[in-house]
């Protein structure tokens, strides 16, 4: 059957997302349910659909425009999934395409009868890496540990016991998949042999120490290097990091190691906030430097930089210091600071103070600003008489 969830539920992505988002929420789907890390299990070929589904949906302006006015109504053809597509009679390799789009022509997924074998390629994987708007600003240079699985080195990856081998699955014929009849004898499905898993092959003695999955478990830690001007949420790859072939594409994990992508997250500051490439910041001032004007020093990200602000400034008025912001991940030329004018008044005041204000209050004309004519003029005329 479609999926019938809400494809935003589906990937876990607000409705604001952007494509970036919904490409990493897919991919992160696909590697936890792709069919080859879950051989056998039904539930895991669902939700790897599902989540297909509802990439293919949401990757596509026009399609996900259509579902987000009509919902599935407005994306479902004749066929009875998106554009036509029944992903009920989709078998995992019907989606390989669309998984191999998003991990650059590999990831480990089956390919389709007659496809030209190509060299059998691992899986991606993610992690990530904490840094700071000064990180950003000056590039860094990181340790990053991960786990992942690589080959067995007491079974060189075939899952055996020293001294033996694996033996041809006789329920597949070696072949790693069964052919079963689909609802009612129309069509057939291409599953996981139930017998090895989709190995093709039995370990009589398995090793002890992979069990006799011909992968086991390590811990990495690497060194990568973060370029300035970075942003949240990007990822640097550093290939051949990831994880070899499957066992049951290549047990000696002979091939194409995957990737392994570093996300960035960036902590908040405490003064600035970002803005693309430029920083914005709150700057209290008093209301006599308001008034009067003053030169201040703003602090930045690796100094200080002189502000001079105007006489008469009203609360919010911005102030721009060029070429002290974060710089372009591409060019590498610096954002500016965007300075946000808070007038602070007073709360505790001394007599003297009190009385020099009364004194100022006395020749002040009422009407402060010229902005104020219009608002105080609103105010007469909406009182009665």
């Amino acid at each position: 059957m479609p999926a019938t969830r809400d494809y935003y539920e589906i990937l876990s992505v607000e409705k604001t997302a952007d494509g970036d988002e919904i490409k990493r929420a897919y991919r992160r789907l696909a590697m936890k349910h792709h069919p080859d890390r879950n051989p056998g299990d039904p539930e895991a070929e669902t939700k790897f659909k599902e989540a297909a589904e509802a990439y293919e949906v949401l990757s596509d302006e026009q399609m996900r425009s259509r579902y987000d006015q009509f919902g599935h109504a407005g994306v479902r053809g004749g066929g009875g999934g998106p554009a036509g597509h029944d992903f009920n009679r989709m078998n995992v390799e019907d989606i390989f395409s669309m998984f191999t789009d998003i991990f650059g022509g590999g990831g480990g997924g089956q390919r389709p009868r007659g496809a030209r074998r190509a060299v059998p390629r691992g899986y991606d994987l993610e992690t990530e890496v904490v840094i700071t708007l000064n990180d950003v600003l000056d590039g860094c240079e990181r340790d990053v540990e991960f786990s992942r699985l690589d080959v067995c080195q007491t079974c060189q990856g075939s899952g055996a016991k020293e001294g033996t081998k694996p033996t041809k699955c006789a329920t597949c014929g070696g072949q790693g998949q069964v052919m079963q009849q689909g609802l009612g004898g129309m069509f057939r499905i291409a599953t996981a042999c139930p017998k090895c898993r989709g190995r093709g092959t039995i370990i009589e003695d398995p090793c002890a120490d992979c069990r006799g999955k011909g992968r086991k478990p390590i811990q990495r830690t690497i060194s990568v290097k973060i370029p300035p001007g970075v942003h949240q949420g990007q990822a640097v790859r550093i290939k051949g990091e990831g994880e070899p072939p499957p066992p049951e594409q290549s047990p000696t994990g002979e091939g194409v190691h995957g990737d392994l992508h570093v996300v960035v997250v960036v902590e908040e500051h405490d003064l600035f906030t970002r803005e693309g490439d430029h920083l914005l910041m709150e700057m209290p001032i008093s209301f006599t430097q308001a008034a009067l004007g003053a030169e201040l020093e703003v602090p930045t990200l690796d100094g200080q930089a002189t502000l001079k602000v105007p006489h008469g400034t009203q609360f919010g008025a911005t102030f721009k210091i060029h070429g002290e912001g974060l710089p372009s991940l591409r060019s590498q030329r610096r954002g500016d600071i965007i300075v946000l004018a808070k007038v602070e008044i007073p709360k505790k005041m001394t007599e003297k103070q009190k009385a020099l204000l009364r004194e100022f209050a006395e020749t002040e004309d009422k009407v402060v600003t010229p902005e104020s004519h219009g608002f105080w003029k609103k105010i007469k005329d909406a009182l009665p008489g």
